[in-house]
């Protein structure tokens, strides 16, 4: 008891001082621990560990070894070929590969996963799927990297089959699923395991889940886009979210009552991004399909066209927002949102940023939804196709304003020559124009910006410091022309035409023509090229990099198809029995093909520029610079000014103050500097590099990396990633 008297009493004395030093001792280990995460972040900050960068989308890298006083040292510091390029020039590399400590993650143009030295390039591994499919249709822009307890994982796609491998060694988890892979139809239902579904951007990663979305047809075979979470260690399904609602679903009165049933698409096709502390996933949504016509879904259709913000646990929609009603213009959200903070009336927010096909930019509060800028809906044109049922209105963004033109009218007519004016004008004359949002018509109707934009899949990138938001896009006008598929208003119907109209069309043109702006070829004198036994197999798996199967098609209608294209006269049906399948192909209208609209000689039919980088300054809510992306070496030589082109793929920027990006038909990786957007270093790549580049570091050397795959907008195809450094 005494002891314990004197011991209370030197307690009682030295309380001033135990506090003092306690309190110094929880500063010390506070600062060792900040220091411990500070470290931790600097070497997260080395690698590339998720697609487009992280999380959050942002294609933004803190390294800052290249400034823009010594990017002229930049050079090539090593080469890897995967040595699968196709030589007709059919197949691509879209992938932004991974870099997790100092071992790079990608994948080929023939579908091969590889892990290689980042520092060196040298090959660790390669993972063959020997996937059967359309290369050009089922492109990989990238692979998932998981851990679990000490085991690295590392997850893609080849058809529709979800893969999952050994990230050290390149085999098989045969723990996941059936022996390492899953099934991409699992939660899609039983009308989708038939149908096309593949998908070409990976998953992302909450906590054990992967959530993954996919892509499906564009007409009116597709698949539902349901979004799915998987159990990233033992590959079950655990949470579906249905983009097109279920009877008893929110969002299910906005479709017809059976829609749910017979109609597809709505699928999230670019991407995720991920709030890791809030537990919400942000999904961008694509149209219903078919992608032209909506007379058998009409309504404003949710949740296609949307921004999802969904509980990454559960599934659950937390909220959502609409970019397009009722879409007929295939305006799917092209690439994953950007989760960002930005200074909005002198405080800090956190904001949801996506970037359209039509050229606008959309802010959202990151929690509710809500636009920061404002968003108002305002009257569009109407349809004048029977039976359809356009959407009157459609939100536009108060601010930031469009990053590309809006309209196409004489004003707007190439200027390149007097001849391409009066070619282009005595076109645009019999066609419908003159504003966003112009209905498809069998009159032929512009769409402008063009089908694929605007802004791409390859997305947008943010400097957290100066607020920009880069975006590269295209303004190349497109020709939509409806044409009827015969099933109605008349007493019978070639049942080979009609299933040519529906199926084929849209790609080989109306009269078996081909488009060669696509690579799509003429179907004519097919007889003199296969027999029909061989045709028939081509309609049922698909062949080369373009051509898709349908192996939906019955029997019956794949004779008729194929004796059509024989110029063999078919039997003649009745099409109201045709009509009463229930085969959801069964649409009165189907398209004459995707046509961008050119001049005489080959260029877009509009003024310049044909491609742009835009910076937004998000803090404002403004554009602070717009410059030309790409250039035509011939018409700079006829003394034309740089007209920017076709670009697919992205920028990526850095904390020095540059953006990267390839993504031009010319075959350019360019550097500009994001303050003034001027062009300050370039370099010739041995294909187009249609991808978004990679940032990293090993060993203190800063590297960029681009895939060099080519292969669209008729370039050669290539199977090389460049990657570069500062010279020693």
């Amino acid at each position: 008891m005494k002891k314990t008297g004197i011991n209370m009493s030197i307690s009682l004395k030295n309380t001033a001082n135990y506090t003092k030093n306690f309190i110094v001792l929880c500063l010390l280990i506070l600062a060792i621990s900040c220091s411990e995460t500070s470290i931790s972040n600097k070497e997260a900050d080395k690698d590339w560990p998720v697609y487009l960068g992280g999380n959050s989308s942002m294609q933004y890298s803190s390294l800052k070894q290249i400034t823009k006083e010594n990017i002229q040292n930049l050079e090539v510091a090593w080469t890897f070929s995967t040595g699968d390029a196709s030589k007709d020039g059919k197949t691509q590399i879209q992938c932004n590969p991974i870099i997790v400590n100092g071992v790079m993650y990608g994948s080929s143009p023939k579908l091969k996963i590889f892990a290689i030295d980042a520092a060196s390039g040298e090959s660790k591994w390669i993972f063959d799927p020997n996937a059967k499919v359309n290369f050009a249709m089922n492109v990989n822009r990238g692979v998932t990297f998981f851990e679990n307890k000490g085991k690295q994982s590392i997850f893609f796609t080849a058809g529709p089959e979800l893969y999952c491998l050994d990230a050290k060694t390149g085999l098989l988890n045969e723990a996941f699923g059936n022996k390492g892979k899953i099934s991409l139809k699992t939660g899609l239902g039983e009308a989708a395991q038939e149908l096309y579904v593949v998908s070409t951007s990976p998953g992302i990663i909450y906590k054990d889940k992967l959530i993954i979305g996919t892509r499906v047809s564009e007409n009116a075979d597709a698949a539902p886009g349901f979004i799915q979470a998987f159990n990233a260690i033992t590959g079950e399904l655990e949470w579906t979210f249905h983009t097109i609602p279920q009877p008893g679903e929110l969002g299910y009165e906005t479709w017809p009552e059976e829609a749910y049933s017979n109609v597809g698409g709505a699928n999230t096709w670019a991407g995720m991004s991920l709030d890791e502390e809030r537990g919400i996933v942000y999904a961008p949504t694509g149209s219903a399909a078919f992608d032209f016509y909506g007379g058998n879904r009409k309504g404003e259709n949710l949740f296609a066209n949307c921004i999802l913000a969904l509980d990454a646990a559960t599934g659950k929609r937390i909220w959502h927002f609409q970019t397009i009603h009722h879409d007929i213009w295939d305006r799917d959200i092209p690439a994953p949102p950007n989760l960002l903070t930005i200074n909005h009336n002198g405080a800090k927010k956190d904001v949801v940023v996506t970037a359209t096909k039509t050229g606008f930019v959309f802010v959202l509060d990151r929690e509710t939804g809500e636009p920061v800028f404002g968003v108002e809906e305002k009257p569009v044109p109407v349809s004048n196709l029977n039976g359809e049922a356009s959407w009157e209105t459609q939100p536009f963004p108060v601010s930031p304003p469009p990053f590309t033109r809006q309209k196409f009218t004489d004003v707007e007519i190439t200027n390149l020559s007097v001849s391409a004016n009066s070619f282009v004008k005595a076109k645009l004359d019999s066609l419908r124009t003159g504003q966003q949002f112009m209905p498809p018509s069998k009159q032929g109707s512009i769409v402008f910006p063009g089908f694929d934009g605007g802004a791409g899949w390859g997305g947008n990138a943010f400097d957290p410091k100066s607020g920009l938001l880069v975006i590269n896009a295209k303004e190349i006008p497109c020709i939509i022309t409806m044409e009827k598929t015969q099933t109605e208003n008349s007493n019978s119907v070639d049942l080979g035409k009609v299933s040519y109209l529906n199926t084929c069309a849209m790609c080989h043109g109306k009269e078996l023509e081909g488009n060669p702006s696509v690579n799509y070829p003429a179907l004519t004198n097919l007889s003199e090229k296969y027999q029909m036994k061989e045709v028939i197999q081509i309609i049922e798996n698909g062949k080369g990099g373009l051509m898709p199967g349908f192996p939906q098609l019955k029997d019956n209608e794949k004779k008729a198809l194929v004796n059509f294209l024989y110029g063999i006269e078919n039997e003649q049906i009745d099409p109201h029995e045709y009509g009463k399948d229930a085969n959801k192909r069964k649409l009165p209208y189907t398209h004459t093909g995707y046509n961008r609209f050119y001049d005489q000689e080959g260029y877009p039919a509009v003024k310049p520029p044909w491609g742009t980088l835009t910076a937004i300054d998000l803090n404002k809510g403004s554009i602070k610079w717009q410059v030309p992306l790409g250039e035509y070496e011939e018409l700079r030589l006829r003394g034309i000014p740089k007209t920017g082109m076709v670009n697919y793929g992205g920028p990526t920027v850095t904390a020095s103050g540059l953006v990267f990006i390839a993504a031009t038909k010319d075959e350019y990786f360019r550097a500009f500097d994001l303050e003034t957007g001027e062009e300050i270093w370039k370099y010739k790549l041995p294909a187009a590099g249609y991808a978004t580049p990679s940032v990293y570091e090993v060993n203190g050397k800063q590297y960029i990396v681009i895939a060099c795959g080519g292969g669209k907008a008729n370039t050669k195809s290539g199977d090389k990633y460049l990657s570069f450094a500062l010279s020693d």
